[in-house]
């Protein structure tokens, strides 16, 4: 159905990743936005939609709409009044405009005057046309990959499609207690991302290994879950200071009880306990490695957003238009640009949608 203004739209609602974004929060901009914090073949892309897109330009449209931001960290900005007011909020905005819904588009064509878009419906004709469907990650909330489809037709390479911001399935720490939740820093190349990591019951999740999923795997993952210890020397010298302990307890000072324990299981008390096997439990604990061909990740279903997309090496970095079809606009995930996680990859759709808008 069309919505025009002040009519309740029928079919599927809009902006369904929209919804479910920030655990239905909404975390629609990070002050941290800029070029360091974005991935791809070539990450230079983002650099002039971020300057003519801010933070602060996407935090003052929040407040003018009434929707008021709240920090869950420091530059973190969801909606405080939830995900679903600024969905509303952007149907408001695009009140004076017609809205197809449930009129999937099934084929764009492009002839002298302009380009006909067909759909279940008939046919529309455009002078432009923007491509904003987004990455294929949540495939149950309908996804498509017809903008990459599109995009292929009209000459536009596409760089192989990836999950990323997802869990990796692995056993190096096979029987780890599943849900135990902690600081981790995960090295990936030059990368070291701090954040907290979580063991699941076929591998590792939570933020730490999300953001190490959107970078590069190119090079090995190596983990360390005690970044601020020199676990080594600790059980060294407790050898000598205190060992009738056993291992298990001394780990469990700044780690978890039970997975102190996944780590040591070795009941005897420390002194008994050769420097060579504590070196073994210290670089399992600071040292776990990934090997680059073995990184697993989960699929595209359970990913928060893809890698990968459509080349931007054919698409003018400052309006998003194609460089090879006039009036062909690119805007958000279906590029190839991922963003890290806490907002990023919001910023990225609002800021790039805005400017293939105003250029369109």
């Amino acid at each position: 159905g069309s919505i025009s203004a002040g009519a309740p739209p029928t079919g599927p609602p809009p902006a369904r990743k929209v919804r479910v974004s920030g655990g239905g929060r909404c975390n629609f901009t990070n002050a941290a936005a800029s070029r360091d914090r974005y991935f791809g073949t070539n990450p230079d892309f983002v650099r002039s939609a971020l300057s003519q897109i801010t933070p602060n330009d996407i935090l003052n449209w929040a407040k003018t709409h009434n929707i008021s931001p709240i920090q869950k960290t420091p530059g973190q900005y969801f909606s405080g009044t939830g995900a679903a007011a600024v969905v509303d909020t952007l149907v408001q905005d695009a009140a004076d405009t017609d809205i197809f819904l449930d009129t999937p588009a099934t084929d764009i064509l492009h002839d002298k005057n302009g380009f006909i878009i067909k759909t279940d419906r008939g046919d529309f004709f455009a002078e432009s046309v923007i491509i904003a469907t987004g990455g294929v990650s949540y495939p149950n909330l309908g996804v498509s990959d017809f903008g990459m489809k599109i995009a292929k037709k009209f000459g536009h390479k596409i760089i192989p499609i990836r999950p990323a911001l997802c869990a990796i399935k692995t056993d190096v720490f096979a029987g780890a207690p599943a849900g135990i939740s902690l600081p981790t820093e995960i090295k990936i190349g030059r990368n070291k991302i701090r954040d907290s990591i979580l063991f699941t019951h076929n591998g590792i999740g939570g933020p730490c290994v999300y953001r190490a999923t959107v970078r590069d795997l190119t090079d090995d993952i190596h983990i360390n879950l005690c970044p601020d210890y020199d676990v080594l020397k600790i059980l060294q010298n407790t050898k000598h200071t205190e060992g009738r302990k056993t291992t298990a307890t001394i780990l469990s000072q700044f780690l978890p009880q039970n997975l102190a324990r996944y780590f040591a299981p070795d009941a005897r008390h420390i002194a008994d306990i050769r420097d060579s096997e504590l070196f073994a439990v210290a670089t399992r604990i600071t040292n776990t490695i990934i090997p680059r061909d073995k990184i697993q990740l989960v699929g595209m279903n359970a990913a928060e957003v893809m890698r990968g997309g459509v080349s931007t090496d054919d698409i003018n970095q400052r309006t998003m238009e194609s460089k090879l079809m006039p009036g062909l606009f690119f805007a958000g995930e279906v590029m190839d640009i991922a963003g890290d996680l806490g907002g990023f990859n919001l910023h990225w759709a609002f800021a790039t949608g805005r400017i293939a808008g105003q250029n369109a």
